[in-house]
């Protein structure tokens, strides 16, 4: 009688001292001076994850604990198996090596397991059983209250840290795995491409630290703006995970060598072509000092191409001189004037719209003479067998003369 009352003291005594932090666990509850603290409610967790029930426990001061079994109920809860022993290697196969104590030191009253790669079976209720001794003899407590395990499809993603990307400044992208209380660690891979229409790759170095944390390091350029790349994270079991970002690649505006200038019969035409992330503005100095110009922009994804035409008289005082400017930077360059018919984008590899214009009315008139040539060719020989089939009819229908039978060799030749 006496030692039951010290047990009931001990379990008030213990419950107005837990933690309220310990928002998880219910209050004990106490039987025959054993006393537990549950995880409330149900346990949810993703399949491949981990799950944790929190557990606490209190033992009359005859007990001497010496391990601990947890069993995992059936849905009617009339048929226990144990799934875990504190000094037993020999447990259930499914949960061999995946069930552990937080705190192995039983002594310290914390009978918190962790169950790592969950599978959608283990959802069920699990039990506690101390073992120990009691007055000297053998003593084993199985508690009543059962803590609720619900394994639901998974869900959970890994996180994916992307920082600010400037073209040709190294960056590091970090991945993270979800269920950071497994102590199973996942493989995380990378993958990543740019759009469908072109596979070309990032090429980096992947690290891999602390067994859920990978990292991804590479230098950005303004091709992989826009990629799509994917940290994908297979557990045990055949269970896996994804979450895919997309590069934003930033860096200061190009001002291409192809832009320059062409001055034929006093009329300068110039073009600037710049290229950035985000897209570029173009400005012309030179229109400060013009009125008398034509100005014309084309955009294409990241490209602005800028036109100006304007009459001038002296070519050697003229200076022309192109700005392009994003939110990045700003960047200027001199034109080069050429004079020739041999444009700028030629030399740089490029195409003129001037001398491709010619080129191609060149060939369309050489066409033409030569479809006129053809044409005179076959009118003139048509012409020729008409003359000689109307001299032979006439030959047929005429009186016979003097010259009839010179005609007629000259016929017959011609029919041999």
């Amino acid at each position: 009688m006496f030692v039951l009352i010290w047990s009931i003291l001990l379990c008030l005594v213990t419950a107005s001292s837990a933690d309220p932090g310990a928002s998880a666990m219910t209050e004990l509850q106490c039987f025959f001076g054993f006393c537990i603290s549950l995880s409330e409610g149900e346990i949810t967790a993703d399949a491949g994850l981990c799950a944790v029930i929190h557990c606490s426990f209190t033992f009359a001061p005859d007990f001497e604990v010496s391990s601990a079994a947890w069993y995992k109920c059936n849905q009617s809860e009339i048929a226990c198996r144990e799934i875990f022993h504190s000094k037993k290697n020999k447990v259930q196969l499914h949960f061999r090596g995946r069930v552990s104590l937080l705190e192995p030191d039983l002594n310290q009253r914390n009978c918190s397991i962790i169950i790592n790669d969950l599978d959608q079976s283990d959802s069920g209720t699990y039990q506690l059983r101390v073992n120990g001794s009691r007055n000297k003899g053998p003593y084993e407590f199985t508690f009543k209250p059962k803590a609720s395990v619900s394994v639901k499809a998974l869900t959970q993603k890994p996180t994916v840290e992307v920082p600010a990307l400037t073209e040709g400044q190294q960056t590091t992208l970090t991945c993270t795995a979800p269920g950071l209380c497994s102590e199973s660690d996942p493989n995380i891979t990378w993958t990543w491409r740019r759009s469908a229409e072109d596979d070309s790759y990032i090429t980096g170095n992947i690290t891999t630290t602390h067994g859920h944390n990978s990292s991804l390091t590479f230098t950005p350029s303004a091709k992989y703006h826009s990629t799509e790349v994917t940290c994908k994270v297979n557990f045990r079991g055949n269970k896996s995970t994804q979450e895919t970002v997309t590069l934003n690649v930033t860096w200061p505006p190009v001002i291409l060598n192809s832009s320059g200038c062409i001055n034929q019969s006093e009329v300068l035409t110039c073009v600037c072509i710049s290229q950035s992330i985000p897209l570029p503005t173009i400005r012309w100095p030179l229109l400060d000092k013009h009125s008398n110009y034509s100005l014309a922009y084309t955009v294409s994804k990241y490209t602005t191409n800028s036109t100006v035409i304007l009459p001038v008289k002296e070519l050697s005082s003229t200076d022309v001189q192109c700005v392009s400017t994003n939110d990045l930077g700003k960047v200027k360059k001199n034109l080069i004037i050429r004079t020739s018919e041999k444009s700028f984008a030629q030399e740089n590899g490029g195409f003129s719209a001037i001398p491709l214009t010619v080129t191609v009315v060149s060939l369309i008139v050489n066409i033409l003479l030569i479809v006129c040539l053809i044409f005179l060719w076959n009118s003139r020989k048509k012409m020729k067998q008409n003359q000689e089939d109307q001299t032979y009819l006439t030959v047929n229908i005429r009186d016979i003369s003097s010259d009839y039978e010179v005609i007629t060799r000259r016929v017959s030749a011609s029919v041999d």
